[in-house]
């Protein structure tokens, strides 16, 4: 069973990520990722980019389930924070 430390470790592994947070209860885990990769990327490209970079701990159920709650641009992060 993973942490929220390991997952977000193996996103940031896989992704050159600007801001990135990730909570959950070692089943379900729940991220906001934010990077420059998902420049010109659809919403559903870029969630399929995250699942990609953890597909091993996915297949191995390590990690049971990830919800993207975001998944920006840094200036799409920066806009919003306004």
């Amino acid at each position: 069973m993973a942490t929220t430390e390991q997952v977000k470790q193996y996103i940031a592994a896989g992704l050159d990520c600007t801001h990135l947070e990730v909570e959950g209860d070692g089943h379900h885990f729940y991220a906001v990722v934010v990077s420059e990769a998902f420049a010109g990327k659809r919403l559903i490209d870029r969630h399929r980019l995250v699942k990609e970079v953890i597909k091993e701990q996915l297949q191995s159920n390590e990690i049971h389930a990830l919800s993207i709650v975001k998944a920006q641009t840094p200036d799409e992060w920066a806009k919003q924070q306004g």
